[in-house]
């Protein structure tokens, strides 16, 4: 991504910093606000709809659908539908499992999980249930037109096989389902899923909405394909 190209998506990136998350302790005379929570590394821009994220810098692209986890506060296992892509002029990069993992509210990390650790906990019921708990995640910069799988897990009902890397591209769109086990359930507050690319991490914050947070942010966020499309559109020539 070129310098010109890269300045109008940061000053929007500010701007999505405004957009209301979730009310606090602390009342306003207005609408209450809640930052954007930083991401701690180099980032242009977070968009928000209700229980989709999607964030990228100069290298990586990082959509994620969360509505079913929203759902699923107590569980021990989380599925998260995800897309990703590269931008601009990076070069293919091969995606692997060790280079994805999510930060929960008490600070830890966890891995994503393997292939066995999925299989064993028999995840048809999550599966049937995002069928109907599900935001679509189809938003993707325009030159990335090419639909292709993130396959680091297969369904025990499909013969697709698992695989341990995916190629990214900036023609590909490519989009699937992660796994990871949590411990003690799933818990309220704020998430982060982190994609680390070649040369550099993205970080997409989540936050797991209370029944009162969720009834705010339903007045309040935008459009994820207005935001997408308006972060991506190409400047007119003067």
């Amino acid at each position: 991504m070129s310098r010109k190209q890269s300045l109008p998506l940061i000053v929007a990136g500010l701007a999505a910093l405004a957009i209301p998350m979730a009310p606090v302790g602390v009342q306003t005379q207005d609408k209450p606000v809640v930052q954007m929570p930083k991401p701690g590394v180099p980032q242009i821009m977070t968009l928000e709809g209700k229980f989709v994220r999607a964030a990228y810098n100069n290298e990586g692209y990082v959509i994620l659908g969360y509505e079913l986890v929203n759902r699923s506060v107590g569980e021990e296992w989380m599925l998260l539908e995800v897309g990703m892509t590269v931008l601009d002029r990076t070069p293919a990069y091969k995606l692997t499992r060790d280079a994805l993992s999510l930060e929960t509210p008490d600070g830890k990390t966890l891995p994503l999980a393997s292939v066995n650790e999925h299989r064993a906990a028999n995840t048809s019921a999550l599966q049937a249930r995002e069928k109907v708990q599900r935001d679509s995640i189809n938003y993707f910069p325009p030159t990335a037109s090419q639909a292709c799988r993130v396959g680091f897990f297969a369904d025990l009902s499909s013969r697709a096989m698992a695989y341990d890397e995916v190629e990214l591209s900036t023609t590909r769109a490519c989009v699937g389902r992660l796994y990871f086990h949590i411990p003690g359930g799933i818990t309220y507050g704020q998430h982060w899923l982190n994609v680390k690319f070649e040369k550099s991490l993205v970080r997409v914050p989540f936050r797991i909405l209370t029944a009162d947070e969720e009834k705010f942010v339903n007045k309040n966020y935008k459009s994820i394909k207005k935001q997408v499309d308006d972060a991506f559109k190409k400047k007119k020539s003067s």
